[in-house]
């Protein structure tokens, strides 16, 4: 049960950043290497004038893979904190004396409502992440 709520949470992300890899990422990407393409095609500029030039063209890309990066790592660790809350449960429950099965069985229904929980804040991270992704285009 809970290695299918994992499943299902890392297809919702899978999903929800190669959304906004074509919708928001490529264009970006497509810009920058159209304006590194202007950077080298300066034949009056300096080397260092040049690589300025292009690192400025990147700079709008680095942030936005910053931006996910860092969505995506706080989703990371939500979810990891969620684990290991079930995991702790899981350990007192034995050391109190419950029984193995019984104790097995909480956990994967705790580690499957935090794969659930998780899974509905995709759609929110998402647009978050493509609100912000916008911003850096204006």
């Amino acid at each position: 049960m809970a290695e299918a709520a994992q499943g299902r949470v890392q297809a919702a992300v899978e999903s929800a950043v190669q959304a906004l890899e074509r919708e928001r990422i490529r264009g970006m990407q497509g810009a920058m290497f159209r304006c590194s393409a202007r950077c080298c095609e300066d034949s009056a500029a300096s080397m260092q004038q040049v690589q300025r030039c292009i690192e400025r063209c990147h700079a709008p890309l680095a942030q936005a893979q910053a931006i996910v990066t860092a969505e995506l790592e706080h989703f990371q660790d939500r979810l990891s904190r969620c684990t290991l809350h079930c995991n702790d449960k899981a350990k007192d429950a034995l050391e109190a004396g419950g029984a193995e099965a019984r104790v097995r069985g909480q956990l994967d229904a705790c580690l499957a409502t935090c794969g659930d929980d998780h899974l509905r804040l995709v759609p929110a991270m998402a647009k978050k992440m493509k609100d912000s992704l916008a911003a850096l285009q204006q």
